[in-house]
């Protein structure tokens, strides 16, 4: 195997400062995010994206759901590629999160007397036209993957793409990062100012990081058609397995005789992995079980799709920087689905470090800033997630109860609403 190296280009000279040379490691929405932003407020900066995913794979095809905080969008639309998606993509105008009561409720019949442990959050709440957006992965990746391909026809003296060319290591020397590449025809060592490590994964295919937990817990994720169901509205009911989660989908469904009254979903639904029965429900014993753990004002559970099992866990780096190394997105955090602010955390996170870099010079220095900046809102999104993913499978006396009542009160305080509707929609920008 043939080892050279290369810098990715050299850098100038003179008194003149030398463009800043970046390495984007990971063509995923996160990645892709960071390579247009800098090309946008980094005007001189040579940035380079490299994925492990040749360029005729086809993103558009993904399924996967995807849910946008209102401040993501708008981090989408500053970058030129929201018009591109917004078809594909069905607004959030209301979330509606709720605890499935203890069945002593049920037998003491206390419906009407005791406050229901729900929460509505609406989007004139938080004073913006929708609390955010459920889009497929695909519809979301294809157009940025298109975007970034036309920014480096365009600059290709300076923005450039290595699709199929994996990164096998990364390491800091003496004013930048080395990054070792597969090329296909043997090894290439690449020099970079500092190096972005935006490829994270699946909690279960991840080698663990400082802070890890396994919640054992599994989540079934596919499809769903409802009928009389309200539009726009994303659920997430806590049951003591865990949260079930209903985002909408665009696009209605005929229903019997042609009539539009039926509308799709995509399903989030977590077990306790010990002791996990989905997989041998057939889809009739499916849809019975939803029924019976969903709010009734979910509508009614026409269909099923088939649905993929996904191992559930926290793992996160103590720290986003290292060197000139920088980890953001899942590649710095994986969290519990629970709040489904993973992407949204990871889209924060490239804001921040492209407006340091393009405020401070001094790379070093604006990664600490970046450090420094973004260590409230990622702990604190980390501490939440992690919270509600094990509290809400509590079972001693009297905690369902009390996380019931809590829930109640909260929908009850307007103003404490309106900051949790704010926090949703932007995070601690």
């Amino acid at each position: 195997m043939s080892v050279a190296v290369a810098p990715v280009p050299a850098p100038g000279s003179g008194s003149v400062p030398a463009p800043l040379r970046l390495a984007v490691i990971g063509a995923g929405p996160v990645g892709l995010a960071l390579a247009l932003s800098a090309a946008r407020r980094l005007p001189t900066a040579q940035v380079w994206v490299y994925d492990r995913l040749p360029a005729t794979h086809d993103v558009s095809a993904d399924p996967r759901t995807l849910a946008l905080s209102q401040g993501s969008v708008l981090d989408l639309q500053r970058l030129g590629v929201w018009a591109a998606m917004a078809e594909r993509a069905e607004p959030i105008q209301c979330v509606h999160v709720s605890q499935q009561q203890p069945g002593l409720f049920d037998l003491l019949d206390l419906s009407g007397r005791v406050p229901a442990p729900e929460l509505r959050i609406r989007a004139e709440e938080a004073g913006v036209p929708q609390l955010g957006a459920v889009i497929p992965y695909g519809a979301l990746a294809a157009p940025m993957r298109a975007a970034w391909q036309a920014a480096c026809a365009a600059a290709p003296h300076r923005l450039g793409l290595r699709w199929g060319q994996p990164v096998s290591g990364v390491r800091t020397v003496a004013g930048g990062v080395d990054i070792d590449v597969d090329t296909g025809a043997g090894a290439l060592v690449e020099a970079h100012d500092l190096a972005v490590i935006a490829e994270g994964g699946v909690f279960a295919a991840q080698s663990r990081k400082a802070v890890a937990h396994d919640y054992a817990q599994n989540a079934w994720v596919g499809t769903v058609v409802l009928e009389d169901t309200e539009p726009g509205v994303a659920y997430e009911r806590f049951t003591p397995q865990g949260p079930v989660a209903l985002l909408p989908l665009p696009g209605a469904v005929p229903g019997p005789q042609g009539r539009v009254v039926r509308r799709r979903a995509a399903l989030v639904w977590c077990v306790d992995g010990r002791d996990d029965g989905v997989a041998a429900l057939t889809e009739a014993q499916r849809l019975a079980v939803l029924a019976h753990l969903l709010p009734v004002g979910v509508g009614h559970l026409v269909s099923i799709s088939p649905l993929k099992c996904f191992a559930l866990g926290l793992n996160a780096e103590r720290t986003l920087v290292q060197g000139r190394t920088v980890r953001i997105g899942n590649a710095a955090q994986t969290l519990h689905p629970v709040a489904g602010q993973g992407l949204n955390l990871g889209l924060r996170d490239v804001h921040a470090l492209v407006e340091r870099l393009a405020r401070q010079r001094d790379p070093d220095l604006a990664l600490r800033q970046v450090e420094w900046q973004r260590a409230p809102d990622r702990w604190t999104m980390i501490a939440a997630t992690d919270f509600l993913a094990r509290s809400f499978t509590w079972s001693w006396p009297g905690v369902s109860t009390l996380r019931g009542a809590g829930l109640a009160a909260l929908g009850r305080i307007g103003p404490l609403r309106t900051l949790v509707a704010r926090r949703m929609v932007f995070g601690g920008r």
